[in-house]
């Protein structure tokens, strides 16, 4: 047993697991696929991968911030306005992280 509450053997399972999952999917597309051309209907969606990831990335960051506690904020729900905004009204990835990043020091310096 360990601290986390998880027996030893099923915590190597797990990571076990999913790890033969993660090499399975890249193995899906390097290995199986990775020497022909992709159709075009593929190629347009996998552009949109990172924009989906992102996201994914940082809303856990903005409604649930381990700075606080997990309680969301005025300052980090304020700078992920902005960044929004900005990156919709400009669309430049640069001003939204700069308008973003800005937003969120002025949001803790005055806002706390």
């Amino acid at each position: 047993m360990t601290d986390m509450g998880i027996d030893t053997g099923e915590l190597w399972l797990v990571i076990a697991l999913l790890g033969l999952g993660s090499y399975g999917l890249r193995f899906v597309f390097i290995g199986l696929i990775g020497d022909r051309e992709l159709p075009a209907w593929l190629l347009r969606h996998l552009r949109y991968t990172a924009v989906a990831v992102l996201p994914g990335l940082v809303a856990p960051l903005v409604v649930w911030p381990q700075a606080t506690g997990g309680s969301p904020d005025a300052a980090r729900l304020l700078a992920a306005g902005a960044t929004v905004a900005a990156g919709v009204l400009t669309r430049n990835v640069l001003a939204a992280i700069t308008l973003g990043a800005a937003t969120l020091f002025l949001g803790l310096y005055f806002i706390g």
